[in-house]
């Protein structure tokens, strides 16, 4: 049915507890930020709908309760480059770490030493950023490239469902593009760019298993996430019954957002650790297939903006105009 491990990847995720708790403390303090300021700007309109009948009051409520989501969301956006590179980022380094039987340092903080990993690897924020931006686009097009599709999973009908199944696996792509960017970090990569072109290469070369195990992974993910939103919509509910004017749908996009959080905290850094666990023993052994290089270049221009920067080094961390560093490396 899958190639991975629930038992293992599990118990990886229980060695990695200090990013466990970070992710906590991150997506649990988005959504408590979310819920405040929301809850404030509804707060403020029902204040501002004193003003007015009762049919202006409850619009004043519900401006005021999205102006202060969308206030939120646009901080929280420009957050985005500090959370892939702190905390995603970082864990990966770990679980890959933990992945190939390596101990962390002794007398060193988790967290401290998977900080050092990543910036040794991809330097700046915006560069791992860019990459990572760039991987999801060459995804997507691998995902249009693939024939067939539908003969992934072994599901009577859905021969008859591509069309749905295409869409649904770009949603899984969510799930693999972060193991492009754990390939860097396995193989030493002191060139991130160069990384990624080869770590998409046999992305390209080896997408069966993959799609197959992140749609599998994308039905749990989201399944559970499914449950938690179900669980949450109580407590939601009491919350939004504080709110002055009781925002009526408030209760449905709180229990959203803590299922999002539970979500990106905990469910969505197992499905990685098992795509991880996939990817690097399918291309165990393997070399990038100079035939697909030449198919990801010929449909994606990200993945030329990605070859590009390989070929002139940019990006890498201490790279000079001398050209690109080595694929392998010595290994943190």
């Amino acid at each position: 049915m899958w190639d991975f491990s629930v038992s293992r990847s599990l118990g990886l995720m229980r060695r990695t507890m200090p990013f466990i708790a970070l992710r906590m403390a991150v997506y649990f303090g988005m959504a408590v930020a979310y819920v405040a300021v929301t809850g404030t700007g509804a707060g403020i309109g029902w204040g501002i709908g004193a003003f007015g009948d009762d049919e202006f009051r409850t619009g004043a409520v519900f401006w005021g309760g999205a102006i202060g989501f969308g206030v939120t969301a646009g901080v929280l956006y420009f957050l985005r480059e500090y959370v892939l590179y702190s905390v995603k980022a970082g864990h990966i380094a770990v679980l890959v770490e933990l992945l190939d039987g390596r101990d962390m340092p002794s007398g060193k903080p988790q967290i401290t030493h998977a900080t050092a990993v990543v910036k040794q690897r991809f330097g700046e924020a915006s560069v791992l950023f860019a990459i990572d931006q760039l991987v999801k686009g060459v995804l997507r097009v691998v995902t249009r490239l693939v024939q067939g599709i539908a003969s992934i999973l072994p599901v009577p009908g859905l021969q008859q469902m591509a069309g749905i199944l295409r869409a649904f696996l770009n949603i899984s792509v969510g799930f693999i593009d972060e193991v492009i960017l754990a390939y860097a970090i396995r193989t030493g990569s002191t060139n991130p760019w160069q990384s990624a072109r080869s770590a998409l290469v046999l992305y390209g070369q080896n997408y069966k298993p993959m799609l197959k195990n992140a749609a599998w992974l994308t039905i749990i993910v989201y399944g559970l996430s499914f449950l938690v939103f179900l669980l949450m919509l109580a407590p939601a509910a009491a919350v939004v019954w504080l709110i002055p004017g009781a925002w009526s749908a408030g209760g449905f996009v709180f229990a959203l957002i803590f299922a999002w959080a539970v979500k990106a905290a905990l469910i969505e850094p197992f499905a990685i650790t098992c795509m991880m666990e996939v990817y690097f023993r399918t291309i165990e052994g393997q070399e990038p297939n100079p035939e697909w290089d030449a198919k990801l270049s010929g449909v994606s221009k990200q993945f030329n903006k990605i070859k590009d920067k390989a070929i002139g080094g940019r990006g890498a961390p201490g790279a000079g105009s001398a050209g690109p560093a080595p694929e392998e490396g010595s290994t943190s």
